[in-house]
């Protein structure tokens, strides 16, 4: 198995969202609640010493560093739609990544995995040369791209080489066509249903759409991370109801691996 795959359920985050005295999310409280940290790198959110205090974090915590790519827009934290040239995305994805590696490297911590952004993950999905372009530029660092389980994006993972890692999002809901909606289309979702839907996932393989009709993942049993918006109102008691959720399904399915760190 590649570094930085699941080995069992996990939870991933955004973290470092924040820039110069403006902050989005508790991340000194959530940290210690995740497996995997996605560390904006300065286009959607972040500056250099955010992201280097959010490496230290993620070192103090034993969580897994992974650089989170955005599109160029702070004022709308990502999550506008921005066209882009191709060629730009490309040069655009080295130089994000490749900032938070250098530091990484300088806190002697290894990059974990790449996630896409926000805006950037939709505009991926909607385009199959900018999705090429932004893997094109993960391939160079050699380490699994995470996106929610869509077998598009995990077939030219796989013809990149690069290691592919599906995700399940309990706090925004799914379309009808088992696709992912933005934050703003999402409802708010309690710690209550981010349990349930934890549940569901690592117990029968399925999610329900936003009209409440039921979808296969289609892990197949293969471990899975859950991702965890840490600008949610509620993101440390989604973040406590998830952990006990998958706490136990992980006991269940997957006790050799080792608990939580």
């Amino acid at each position: 198995m590649a570094p930085g795959l699941a080995r069992k359920y996990e939870i991933n985050a955004d973290m470092g969202e924040g820039f110069g005295r403006w902050k989005m999310g508790p991340d000194e409280e959530l940290m210690p609640l995740i497996d995997a940290a996605n560390i904006a790198c300065g286009f959607h959110a972040g500056d250099p010493s955010i992201m280097l205090k959010t490496i230290r974090l993620c070192k103090k915590h034993g969580v897994r560093a992974g650089a989170h790519p955005g599109l160029q827009d702070l004022f709308g934290f990502g999550r506008r739609k921005i066209e882009v040239d191709p060629g730009d995305m490309y040069a655009m994805i080295l130089y994000q990544v490749g900032s938070l590696k250098a530091m990484l490297d300088a806190e002697s911590v290894e990059l974990s995995h790449i996630k896409p952004h926000g805006e950037l993950f939709f505009y991926m999905q909607r385009d199959t040369t900018i999705m090429r372009a932004v893997l094109d530029a993960c391939a160079t660092f050699k380490v699994p791209v995470y996106a929610s389980q869509n077998a598009e994006q995990e077939a030219m993972c796989n013809e990149l080489g690069i290691p592919f890692q599906g995700e399940v999002y309990v706090d925004i809901d799914y379309s009808p066509e088992g696709k992912l909606l933005p934050f703003a289309k999402s409802r708010v979702a309690t710690p209550e249903l981010c349990s349930e839907r934890a549940l569901a996932a690592t117990r029968t393989d399925t999610g329900k759409d936003i009209n409440g009709t039921q979808f296969s993942f289609g892990f197949g049993g293969k471990p899975f991370s859950i991702c965890l918006h840490s600008d949610a109102p509620t993101v440390l008691e989604n973040a406590k109801a998830v952990r006990k959720a998958i706490d136990e399904a992980n006991r269940d399915k997957f006790a050799s691996v080792g608990p939580h760190l």
